[in-house]
């Protein structure tokens, strides 16, 4: 969770915390196996892991959200909740949008969880014994070197730890009884006493909210309803996990498409922003404007859909590809929800989505009139880097915040042309891939 507020120092185009504007910055993300979970990050005079996925809250004392802005400048803010939801998941994409959550929210009540049965001949997210269970498990995955050159213990192998209890384990897999068994619940736990202590205004949520495979449900739900499986899994692994009552200003990770197909529930995590008092996902992607007034400045925050990167030719890589033949059923269509509208042009689609993205960030970032201009995405420092790097020295884009790779990282600002990066990803549904 990234909370702002008076103590350490924001990055600026000259260096990592050059700026005379100080805060505290912490950083909170998702990555569970059905929801978002977080990652601790104190920069300035700190570093310190606690998780890792995708997110970022932002207080500043008195200070408060001021609103999601327009797209434009000159588009006056637009208010979510009289609009109500937009016909299909991506009409409101680069829209302007006002503060979606003036009015509060019961939540719900029910738990998603190994336990549960999502329909639709779908089965039961259980990847270990033990996992039939109610509660949220995590997902376990290959272990690796700290330079991740050597794969020290793969899944097959993770997941015997899991079955036995630890019984059966190879060493290098590193696991923990009372750690590993508990991820998401230990880094919950962490975030809720730090949102206590620093009453965060804002969270900024990278992606990869519902392992594995996103909302246990296909897309086209209308967008003014709300599926059983999304009711359970936003429930049991967010609702009831994480505190507090800042607004989540969340992005669309690969595996909320599905992970190995794209027609999963990715529009429901769209459509609950109008069921929750907290969760803000109006479209795939948008910008909001953050006023400080207590500390004197403002910041626009821009969230971006880059899962182009895991959209590839349907033979290729199915382990990793939204466009898979061997894992996308037949006849998989998103177009009710105005998603992909076949597996022939899923790659064509991700592709020109991210071609539009470009354009219109460079264009917000050319009208943009804050202090601080922070991009949110899914795909991780590196990605793009050239044209991230090319926003920072022409357009003034002072951070990214990215996740998908399930470690933490700190990139220094010379690796990236002079722009400062975070990769946030692991905040307890997936197993860390290497020890930070």
């Amino acid at each position: 969770q990234a909370i702002w507020g008076q103590g350490a120092q924001l990055p600026s185009p000259s260096g990592y915390f050059a700026s005379p504007r100080r805060l505290r910055l912490v950083l909170h993300v998702p990555c569970a196996m059905a929801a978002p979970r977080p990652l601790a990050l104190v920069v300035g005079a700190l570093l310190a892991r606690v998780g890792a996925c995708a997110a970022e809250e932002f207080a500043s004392g008195a200070g408060g959200l001021r609103g999601l802005r327009a797209a434009t400048n000159s588009t006056p803010p637009r208010n979510l909740q009289a609009m109500g939801p937009p016909p299909t998941a991506l009409a409101y994409d680069g829209m302007a949008v006002a503060d979606a959550h003036g009015v509060r929210r019961r939540a719900l009540a029910s738990g998603m969880d190994g336990a549960f049965e999502p329909g639709e001949d779908r089965p039961r997210i259980i990847a270990y014994p033990g996992g039939h269970t109610p509660g949220p498990h995590v997902f376990p995955r290959s272990r690796w070197n700290r330079g991740h050159t050597v794969e020290l213990c793969d899944g097959k192998e993770f997941r015997e730890c899991f079955a036995t209890a630890g019984a059966t384990c190879k060493p290098a897999c590193g696991w923990r009884s009372g750690i590993d068994t508990q991820p998401q619940a230990l880094v919950a736990q962490a975030f809720n006493a730090r949102a206590a202590s620093a009453n965060p205004i804002l969270v900024l949520n990278v992606g990869d909210n519902f392992y594995w495979g996103g909302i246990e449900k296909t897309c086209g739900t209308p967008m003014g309803e709300l599926s059983a499986a999304a009711k359970h899994q936003f429930s049991s692994i967010f609702e009831s996990m994480y505190s507090g009552s800042a607004p989540w200003i969340s992005a669309l990770g690969n595996h909320d498409y599905g992970g190995r197909r794209f027609d999963n529930g990715w529009d429901q995590q769209i459509a609950y922003t109008w069921k929750s008092n907290r969760w803000v996902m109006p479209a795939s992607y948008y910008m909001h404007t953050v006023e400080f007034p207590d500390a004197g400045f403002s910041m626009d925050v821009f969230v971006l859909d880059s899962n182009k990167e895991d959209a590839k030719a349907p033979g290729e890589d199915p382990e990793h590809n939204i466009c898979s033949a061997k894992y996308n059923p037949p006849g998989a269509s998103c177009a009710a929800a105005g998603g992909p509208p076949s597996l022939g042009a899923c790659v064509s689609w991700f592709h020109g989505r991210w071609s539009k993205q470009q354009a219109w960030l460079e264009a917000r970032l050319a009208a943009s009139d804050a202090d601080w201009q922070v991009a949110v995405t899914h795909f991780p420092c590196g990605t793009d880097g050239g044209w991230y790097a090319g926003l920072h020295a022409q357009l003034g884009l002072d951070l990214l915040v990215t996740g998908h790779r399930h470690d933490q990282e700190l990139w220094p600002a010379s690796r990236m042309g002079g722009l400062t990066c975070f990769v946030t990803g692991g905040g307890g549904g997936i197993t860390s891939e290497a020890d930070p």
